[in-house]
């Protein structure tokens, strides 16, 4: 759309409605609203952890929302937990993998590195980060993990470092700017496996997305 279409758009709805241009002061509070950033109130559970209190509050929003955390005390230990949740499930050892996965060992498991399928039971895909004031896994979109990763696949297994665990929301986006420089194409915010409650209230897993979420906590 052009700039003169909306400003055409715009002036017929201020016309409906009666309402004439906003005052200089109102339309330079967004733009600097978008420009500065500025946090929210921080939940006071979220506010002043320290790096052990984010791991455990992590840890146990996580697991309120149905997710399956496996903790490993090294990455190197990654492929092991995946196998072990595979097997547990009765699953195929066999998954798909996100490109910045791949340099792991991941012997005794069948994997491939691409996007994902339908029909693909499991993934494995990098965190960003983690919040913990919800229990939330950030991702974002890029050649190092495929989106699709995140929602096809009934089973997603994510890695997710202990030490990228932030206490609240605002300091996830806080993470991504200061290291990505902007905000990706794609930033998904994940919390325990896909489900919904629209039909006669019942709550049905895997209605748009995993039917089961494990964290592989590393550290």
């Amino acid at each position: 759309m052009t700039t003169n279409a909306r400003d055409a758009i715009l002036a017929n709805i201020r016309k409906g409605i009666a309402r004439a241009d906003p005052p200089a002061a109102l339309k330079g509070d967004p733009a600097a609203r978008l420009a500065g950033h500025p946090r929210n109130v921080v939940p006071a559970r979220a506010a002043a952890l320290d790096p052990a209190g984010r791991v455990e509050l992590f840890v146990a929003m996580a697991t309120e929302a149905s997710a399956v955390v496996s903790r490993v005390p090294e990455r190197a230990a990654v492929p092991a937990a995946v196998a072990a949740f595979l097997e547990a499930q009765a699953l195929p050892p066999s998954v798909v993998l996100a490109p910045e996965l791949a340099g792991l060992d991941w012997t005794g498991l069948a994997t491939e590195i691409r996007p994902a399928r339908g029909g693909d039971p499991a993934s494995v895909t990098p965190a960003f980060a983690g919040i913990a004031e919800t229990g939330t896994l950030v991702l974002h979109s890029g050649g190092h993990s495929p989106t699709s990763l995140n929602f096809v696949p009934d089973h997603h297994l994510v890695v997710l470092e202990a030490a990228r665990i932030v206490g609240a929301y605002e300091d996830a986006w806080d993470l991504l700017r200061a290291e990505l420089g902007a905000i990706p194409r794609t930033v998904n915010l994940i919390t325990g496996p896909s489900r919904t409650a629209d039909l006669e209230q019942t709550l049905l897993m895997g209605a748009h997305g995993p039917v089961q979420l494990c964290i592989v906590l590393v550290g």
